[in-house]
C-alpha cells in the first residue's frame, strides 16, 4: 500500500507542476522517476514516451500509467494515472467555480502568457534530451530527419510515423543481428 501511495503522490506533484503537457512534464518526470525514485531507467522513459505518442488520450497519463504499471501492475498504473489528473482535477474544478471573473483577469492573463515561455523552453529542452538520446547513428539521424520534415509537410497521423519507425528499428537490429551473427561464424 505505501508504494501505491509513493506512485499517487509522487505523480500528483509532477501533474501540480506540470504545465504544457507529456513534453513539459519529461525533465520533472526523469528527476522523479528516475534519479530519485529509480522506478525506471532513462531508456524506459524514453520507450514509453514513444509508444505513449501513438496512444489515444493523454502523454503524462500514458506514460505515468507505464511506469506505475512497471512498478505495481495494474493497481501501480491506476494510483500514477489518479495521481498526475487529481491536479488539474482539482484546479478546473476550482477555475470553474470562478470562470466568470478569472478569465478577464489582466494579471491570469499575464502569468499564462508566462508559463507558455516556459513551457516551451521546458520542451525545447526534453527535445534536445531526447535527440541525445536517440539519435545514436546515421539511420537513426535520417529517420529523426524524414520524421520531422513528414510532420511538418504531410498530414499524416502520428501514429503513421511511430509504427514505420519501428519497424525500421526492429529490421535494422535484425540485419545487425545476422551480420553479427554471420561474423562470428567465421
Amino acid at each position: 500500500m505505501k508504494e501505491l501511495l509513493d506512485l499517487y503522490t509522487a505523480f500528483f506533484k509532477m501533474g501540480a507542476v506540470t504545465f504544457g503537457g507529456g513534453y513539459a512534464m519529461l525533465p520533472i518526470l526523469q528527476r522523479e522517476a528516475v534519479e530519485k525514485k529509480g522506478w525506471v531507467t532513462n531508456e524506459e522513459v524514453m520507450d514509453f514516451y514513444a509508444v505513449s505518442q501513438g496512444l489515444p488520450g493523454i502523454i503524462a497519463v500514458n506514460v505515468a500509467v507505464f511506469i506505475g504499471y512497471h512498478k505495481r501492475k495494474i493497481a501501480g498504473g491506476i494510483a500514477a494515472a489518479l495521481g498526475v489528473v487529481s491536479p488539474c482535477l482539482i484546479i478546473i474544478m476550482t477555475i470553474a467555480a470562478f470562470l466568470a471573473n478569472f478569465q478577464d483577469n489582466v494579471y491570469v492573463k499575464h502569468a499564462f502568457a508566462g508559463i507558455s515561455i516556459c513551457v516551451a523552453a521546458l520542451i525545447v529542452n526534453t527535445v534536445i534530451g531526447l535527440w541525445k538520446k536517440g539519435v545514436k547513428d546515421v539511420l537513426t539521424l535520417v529517420l529523426c530527419l524524414v520524421t520531422f520534415f513528414g510532420t511538418a509537410i504531410l498530414d499524416l497521423s502520428p501514429i503513421v510515423y511511430v509504427v514505420v519507425s519501428a519497424l525500421l528499428g526492429i529490421a535494422y537490429m535484425r540485419s545487425r543481428e545476422k551480420t553479427a551473427g554471420k561474423e562470428d561464424a567465421e
